[in-house]
């Protein structure tokens, strides 16, 4: 299965992804902001990123921009996992390096979904 980075300032947040994604067996690395993951993200690398948009230290857009710019992310799949449901949003994560969006509060099946689709 799939190592993946989740990243969200709410440790309940991080639980809930982590056990969603666990119990479907993939890998889970957890980080509490931006800057924790940026820090994670350059010393191991990992299938996909999904990240929270609204965080302390730097938030999930310019944690998108800057893992872009890592090497060997340039084409793994990131995730946005956000209460932010505005079109603008949307396409701020898209310019930033986004693949996907999903809204909280997510469904457990939704997310294992999405992916599962962006894993291909």
């Amino acid at each position: 299965m799939a190592n993946i980075l989740t990243v969200d300032d709410s440790a309940s947040m991080r639980q809930m992804v982590a056990f969603t994604l666990k119990a479907a067996g993939h890998s889970v690395t957890e980080a509490a902001d931006g800057q924790q993951a940026l820090q994670i993200a350059k010393g191991q690398s990992f299938d996909l990123v999904l990240t929270d948009v609204n965080m302390p230290v730097m938030d999930g857009l310019a944690l998108t921009r800057e893992i872009r710019q890592l090497p060997g992310y340039r084409f793994t799949p990131i995730l946005i996992l956000t209460t932010e449901a505005g079109t603008d949003k949307k396409q701020e994560g898209r310019a930033a390096g986004a693949t996907g969006w999903l809204v909280k509060p997510f469904n457990p099946e939704q997310l294992l979904a999405t992916v599962a689709k962006v894993l291909g």
